[in-house]
């Protein structure tokens, strides 16, 4: 089950001194840390320890350093039981709102000089069981608050004169087992401690105690405890201890003999509780000591005493205040008429372990007003006459003895008996008289004895029992109304037995009683069925762990086992002993409605049906644990939506995602260890969100991606304790098995795949787009910017060649054109006027690539003649020379483009071509006439254009047939 267990600091040290105003300040800080500062502590996971009821855990761990993950808000930090050696200023300094902190059992040998310091509020502190050698001073700075010190087992020889100085609270300060010789060592307690209360310096090695030796009267300690010191001298000459009630000078047998001297008897007049077990004194000193306490003894102890026993009885029940008397291991045997006829006001007596077979039968008579007899431990074979003599006896305690049999008059006339233990001892059997006047027993405990038959000795007596012990027995059977005069039980126990058959109607008369145990018997499903429990209304509590129970079908009872035990809170069936796997009937707990604890851990259970929990709309912890359920639906907690705490280790689960719609907001606490998890889903999670514990151990994570949010929530997350959550190991990947969990790095984990969908999405919409827009409108434009690129790249390949032109023109035409081309123009120009020109079917150079052959032989020529057509604008090669030919006339600032228009093209269809456009709105170019028009005209302009010289500065002749737009 969960525990819940138990802590507080500041930013600086406190001062070893200071005003009572220092002091309400100290106060003050320490009340605004628990209230006002403080988040409760609820969860997180630590690497070593685990939070329980604000209280970090770290006890058997290992540890050799404090751990630096303890959360600031704890109110206790339990470090028992590790290898921590030494104590750091630095270890404590986030820790303020401690008020319990536990180092006991480790080897801490060394604590630096205000390692407290910060622990403004800290109430107990635990050093017990280390190897600290010296309480050097500054060692409990800041301690103002501390009530209690224990620093008991150590290795103590020497003590600071102001090392207890800043514990100006101290109430209770333990120094026992340590190697302090003298007493002056603790001489600074009277002077530093004013409300001390209790001191114990028991088992050092003080040979003297003398009152001079301690300077100051401590005048708050009520507690001294010198027990089982070398003591020889004890010598009180000054009444230091005026307000001592508890003094303990016992020591062990054998020995050195104690000198007593007690100036003033009335240096010791307030002591009410004296303890001289086993102590060697002469007895005219011991007499002394017992006639120092006569006006305030009320409780002597005088165990393992070497001294005449009856002699000492005899003076310390002179004593008229002295009421309880404790004499153990006093190897009695006997015990005589007379031992305590002084004892007249006695009302307690403690015999236990003294090897005592006989009493006397008028032992006790003198003890009218014992209340209290203790006589366990001893070799009795039977209760004892003298006991029957005490009329005003209240309890009775005969354990750990040899009694095999109780007679009739065993305990007549106890009228005024409300306890009686007789366990562990040899009865077999009772009889049905044995009880008859014990009309105000209260407690009977009867356990592990040989008891194989009750014989109605609870049918009729016992009106005001309420608690009946009878587990670890021989009871085979529970007959018809067995307990029938037990009106007043309530509890009941019959663990340990062999009960197989419960007769029905068994518990008749039971109308009081909330709990039966009656666990690791041999009780089956054959006797639930026959309504046993239907006439326990009242019954809170229901044990039935470890029997023989089974199920084999899971469909409804005609009788369910429980339907009438409507205030049931707690139910439990675990460990069924059989073989065979089981099931549950679906209405097994009908008329459960207010059962709040249902455990059926290690039942052998294969499911569970999903309407086994409609009948328990109250259930808060559910137990099924070590089942192979394998799988659990949501459906089966949707009726138990209260539930806060869920047992499911051991179950063969494969996920947890059962919770996401099992409806439970209110669970708190889930133990799922040792299960076949390996991912652990955000959704999961989330869907309890109330989670403050879990615990996954042992389960077979997968370390990868699947796992990331898991191993972030695990570190990061504030609400939930994850129980040794750094320690979970890693299972798959193969290559990563054993590797820690919490060790594998998820940075690579966190890229967000839905918002790079996202994005990548966008952008093909918007670049699809975008390409849509500009085909329609811009695609013309687009195709002479490209074309315009290739001449740039063109143009920069001849750049640098030397001006070697081949032809005085490159025709550049299409192929529709070719007729006019080789025609017209080339018979008037080369046969005619004797010009070269470069046409690309006759002198382009085979095999060479086609772009070379245009930028060779456009930049091979001096001039660039075009015969534009539409179809020549609608040309790709056409496009690409008209490029090339404005790049050079760009670049090389030279008049080599001569455009001749074979037709009226409309300025429209120029748009693409910006640079054609803008040349025939600026510069001049030659128009085909139409038919009938002079055509000498044309082809002598046309060879003036051929004999200009380039220089775009020069005045071109005018070759316009007719004006363009």
């Amino acid at each position: 089950m969960f525990e819940m267990g138990r802590g507080v600091k500041a930013d600086k040290a406190t001062p070893t001194t200071g005003s009572k105003c220092w002091k309400i300040s100290t106060i003050f800080l320490c009340l605004m840390n628990m209230s006002t500062l403080v988040v409760p502590v609820t969860g997180f996971a630590l690497k070593t320890c685990r939070i329980s009821n604000e209280v970090a855990v770290c006890v058997k761990r290992e540890l050799r350093a404090v751990p630096d993950d303890i959360p600031s808000t704890v109110k206790g930090l339990d470090l028992s039981t590790n290898q921590i050696s030494k104590i750091h200023v630095s270890d404590f300094k986030k820790l303020s709102n401690m008020t319990e902190l536990y180092l006991d059992k480790n080897n801490i040998s060394q604590i630096d000089n205000s390692a407290f310091a910060s622990l403004i509020c800290l109430k107990e502190l635990n050093l017990h069981l280390n190897k600290l050698v010296e309480l050097q001073e500054g060692l409990f700075d800041g301690l103002s608050n501390l009530t209690k010190l224990i620093i008991s087992r150590n290795y103590i020889k020497t003590v600071a004169a102001t090392a207890f100085q800043p514990m100006t609270s101290l109430k209770v300060l333990d120094l026992s087992n340590n190697k302090l010789e003298h007493i002056t060592e603790v001489r600074s307690i009277s002077q530093l401690l004013p409300h001390l209360q209790m001191l114990y310096i028991t088992r050092n090695n003080f040979n003297t105690f003398q009152s001079w030796e301690l300077t100051n009267r401590s005048v708050g300690l009520s507690h001294l405890d010198l027990s089982q010191n070398p003591m020889v001298v004890l010598r009180i000459t000054a009444d230091v201890f005026p307000n001592l009630t508890f003094l303990n000078i016992s020591n062990s047998p054998g020995k050195q003999q104690m000198i007593l001297d007690v100036h003033n008897k009335t240096f010791l007049s307030r002591v009410s509780t004296l303890d001289i077990s086993g102590l060697q004194m002469a007895f005219d000193d011991m007499k002394t000591l017992l006639q120092t306490v006569n006006t305030s003894l009320r409780s002597l102890r005088m165990n393992a005493m070497k001294q005449n026993l009856t002699a000492l009885v005899y003076i310390s029940c002179s004593i008229p205040t002295m009421s309880t008397l404790q004499l153990r291991h006093n190897k009695l045997r006997t015990v005589s008429s007379d031992m305590f006829n002084m004892c007249i006001n006695v009302t307690e007596l403690d015999l236990i372990n003294n090897q005592i077979q006989i009493i006397h039968k008028d032992a006790f008579r003198a003890l009218q007003k014992l209340r209290i007899l203790t006589l366990s431990g001893n070799l009795l074979s039977s209760v004892p006459t003298a006991t029957r003599n005490l009329p005003a006896l209240e309890e009775l305690n005969l354990n750990n003895n040899n009694i095999s049999r109780l007679e009739c008059e065993d305990f007549a006339n106890q009228t005024m008996l409300r306890r009686l233990s007789l366990y562990h001892n040899s009865i077999s059997a009772l009889k049905d008289c044995v009880f008859k006047d014990l009309i105000r027993l209260q407690v009977l405990k009867l356990q592990t004895n040989h008891l194989s038959d009750l014989n109605s000795a609870f049918k009729k007596h016992l009106p005001n029992l309420s608690i009946l012990y009878l587990n670890a027995n021989q009871l085979t059977q529970i007959k018809n109304v067995e307990f029938k005069g037990l009106h007043s039980l309530q509890n009941l126990s019959l663990h340990d037995n062999q009960i197989k058959d419960l007769e029905k109607g068994c518990f008749i008369g039971l109308t009081n009683l909330t709990e039966i145990l009656l666990q690791k018997n041999k009780v089956t499903e054959a006797e639930l069925n026959k309504g046993v429990f239907n006439d326990l209304r009242n019954l809170r509590r229901l044990d039935l762990r470890e029997n023989r129970i089974k199920y084999q079908s899971s469909s409804s009872l005609r009788e369910p086992p429980f339907s009438q035990l409507f205030q049931l809170e707690t139910l439990a069936l675990p460990s069924q002993h059989r073989r065979d796997k089981a099931h549950l009937p679906c209405n097994f707990l009908q008329g459960l409605t207010n059962l709040l604890v249902f455990d059926m851990r290690s039942a052998q259970l294969l499911s569970l049906d999903k309407d086994m929990f409609k009948y328990t709309p109250r259930l808060q912890t559910l137990d099924i644990s070590s089942n192979e359920l394998q799988d659990l639906s949501s459906e089966l907690f949707s009726p138990i939506p209260n539930l806060k705490s869920l047992y499911i280790s051991r179950t063969s689960l494969h996920s947890l995602d059962f919770l996401i719609n099992a409806n439970l907001s209110q669970l708190e606490f889930l133990q799922a260890r040792k299960n076949e998890y390996s991912v652990i889903r955000e959704e999961t999670i989330k869907s309890v969100p109330a989670l403050v514990y879990v615990d996954l151990q042992g389960n077979s994570f997968t370390c990868d991606c699947d796992n990331a949010w898991f191993l972030q929530w695990v570190e990061s997350n504030s609400q939930t304790q994850v129980y040794d959550g750094f320690n979970f190991v890693c299972n798959h990947p193969p290559d990563l098995n054993g590797k820690k969990l919490l060790d594998i790095d998820i940075q690579s984990c966190s890229v967000d795949v839905q918002f790079i969908c996202f994005v990548s999405t966008t952008c093909v919409t918007l670049l699809f787009m975008v390409g849509s827009v500009t085909y329609h409108f811009l695609r013309w434009q687009l195709v002479y910017a490209y074309y315009l690129f290739l001449a740039l790249l063109a143009d920069k390949n001849q750049k640098n060649k030397k001006d070697n032109n081949q032809y005085d023109a490159f025709i550049s035409y299409n192929i529709h054109d070719e007729p006019w081309v080789t025609g017209e123009l080339l018979p008037k120009l080369e046969e005619e006027q004797g010009w070269r020109l470069c046409l690309h079917h006759r002198d382009f150079e085979p095999g060479k690539p086609i772009m070379d052959n245009i930028t060779d032989a456009i930049y091979g020529s001096r001039k660039t003649i075009c015969v534009i057509s539409r179809k020549y604008l609608e040309s790709e090669w056409c496009s690409r020379e008209i490029q090339v030919a404005s790049f050079r006339l760009f670049d090389e600032k030279k008049d080599v483009l001569i455009l001749v228009f074979l037709e009226e093209i409309p300025t429209s269809l120029l748009s693409p071509y910006y640079r054609m456009r803008k040349l025939v709105k600026k510069k001049t170019y030659l128009s085909w006439p139409h038919a009938g028009m002079h055509t000498v005209l044309f082809w002598e302009k046309l060879g003036q254009a051929l004999q200009t010289r380039g220089d775009l500065g020069e005045d071109l002749p005018q070759l316009t047939m007719m004006d363009r737009p």
